[in-house]
C-alpha cells in the first residue's frame, strides 16, 4: 500500500506570528501548502493564488453549492474556506499537507479528516501577544483590543488541538513544529493516534487568565 500523507492544520491568535512561522517552515521543509479561498480584500503585498485565492462572494458561494470545499466559515463578515481537490490529491500522492486556517474551520476539518494533526500557535504570554500587535503598527488600539478580546474567546478552543506550539523563538518553533508533524506522520503510518507527551493544561489555563486580564 502506498504511503499517504498527513494533513496538518495550523491555527493561532492574530499576532502570534503564524504567517512568518509558516513561511519559514515551508522554506526549510518539503510540505504541500494548501491555499485557502477568501472573500476578504487582499492586504498590501498579497497575491491571488499565493497567500489566498481571493474570490467574490458569488464565486465562493458557488463553490459551497458544488461541494468543492473541505470546510468554510464566516469570520468578520468574510468567507474563508479550503478547496477540496488539491488537499486530497496531495495526500493521496504521499505528500504532507499543511493548512493555516481559523479555529472554526480547523475543527470542521478534523471532523472530515479525523487523522489530521491540529497545531495551535501562541506567544509565550498574552502580554507578548499584545506587544506584537502594537509593534505591527497597522491598527489602532481600539482594533488591537478587539483582537485581544477575540483571542480570549478563541483560547477556550486551545484544548481541542493536538499540539500547542509556543512561538517564543522563530527557528526553535519551526524545528519543534516539523518534528511534531514528522512524529504524527510516523504514528499515522503505524496505525497509531498522535498524542502529545506534554500536559498543556496549566499553559492553556495561564494564557486564558492572562488574556482575560488584558
Amino acid at each position: 500500500m502506498s504511503k499517504k500523507g498527513i494533513l496538518t492544520v495550523v491555527s493561532g491568535f492574530s499576532g502570534a506570528g503564524k504567517g512568518t512561522l509558516m513561511k519559514a517552515l515551508l522554506e526549510k521543509y518539503d510540505y504541500a501548502l494548501s491555499i485557502s479561498a477568501t472573500t476578504r480584500a487582499p492586504r498590501e503585498g498579497e497575491q491571488h493564488g499565493r497567500e489566498y485565492y481571493f474570490l467574490s462572494k458569488e464565486a465562493f458561494e458557488s463553490m459551497i453549492e458544488k461541494n468543492e470545499l473541505i470546510e468554510y466559515a464566516q469570520y468578520v463578515e468574510n468567507y474563508y474556506g479550503t478547496p477540496k481537490s488539491y488537499v486530497e490529491q496531495q495526500l493521496s500522492s504521499g505528500k504532507n499537507v499543511i493548512l493555516e486556517i481559523e479555529i472554526q474551520g480547523a475543527l470542521n476539518v478534523k471532523k472530515m479528516f479525523p487523522d489530521a494533526l491540529l497545531i495551535f500557535v501562541t506567544p509565550p504570554t498574552a502580554m507578548e501577544l499584545k506587544e506584537r500587535l502594537v509593534k505591527r503598527g497597522t491598527e489602532d488600539m481600539e482594533t488591537i483590543n478587539k483582537r485581544l478580546k477575540r483571542a480570549a474567546e478563541e483560547s477556550a478552543y486551545m484544548k481541542e488541538y493536538d499540539y500547542i506550539a509556543i512561538n517564543a523563538d522563530l527557528d526553535t518553533c519551526v524545528e519543534d513544529m516539523n518534528a511534531t508533524i514528522c512524529k504524527a506522520a510516523h504514528m499515522l503510518e503505524a496505525g497509531q493516534k498522535f498524542t502529545d507527551s506534554k500536559d498543556n493544561t496549566s499553559l492553556i489555563t495561564r494564557i486564558q487568565e492572562e488574556l482575560k486580564a488584558l
